[in-house]
């Protein structure tokens, strides 16, 4: 993992594992990493990544118990999503609309990109679908409508 300057090693580590609970790679009251075992692959202090542990024990995200380690806590989900949504609306959602403001992008204009977005989605997910029941791939002369990465909107 290669770290960056703007915030504390410890505290990317703790981003990192939270990342990895958030994503299902932990899952509640699964065991996380050993502080040493933290340490070795990332290629730090086993310190550094003891106190990326407690960081996240001390939100509530992780509980620990005596000689065996961390664990993954119940409410582990409920507490990032409220964090991260905390954290969107009172970092990212101002930068948004700074954004909109210097692009004079309208409330309209991001409503209407957002139901472009919801309707492709709908519409991908029924292409997979039917893309998963059918492997022979669409009939002759007729078009591939999936949405595929890197599409604009």
């Amino acid at each position: 993992m290669r770290f960056n300057n703007d915030k504390p090693i410890f505290a990317q580590i703790a981003e990192m594992l939270a990342d990895d609970i958030a994503s299902g790679k932990f899952a509640p009251g699964g065991r996380l990493p050993s502080a040493r075992d933290l340490a070795t692959s990332l290629g730090v202090n086993p310190n550094t990544a003891a106190r990326a542990l407690q960081t996240l024990a001390d939100s509530g995200i992780a509980r620990p118990e005596r000689g065996t380690g961390y664990y993954v806590a119940d409410t582990a989900d409920e507490l990032l999503r409220a964090e991260r949504r905390k954290r969107f609306l009172d970092e990212e959602l101002p930068r948004l609309f700074k954004a909109m403001h210097e692009l004079n992008i309208s409330f309209e204009e991001l409503e209407a990109r957002w139901n472009l977005l919801q309707s492709r989605s709908v519409q991908g997910a029924h292409a997979s679908f039917l893309s998963a029941s059918d492997t022979n791939g669409p009939a002759d002369g007729q078009e591939d409508n999936d949405i595929r990465q890197g599409d604009t909107i």
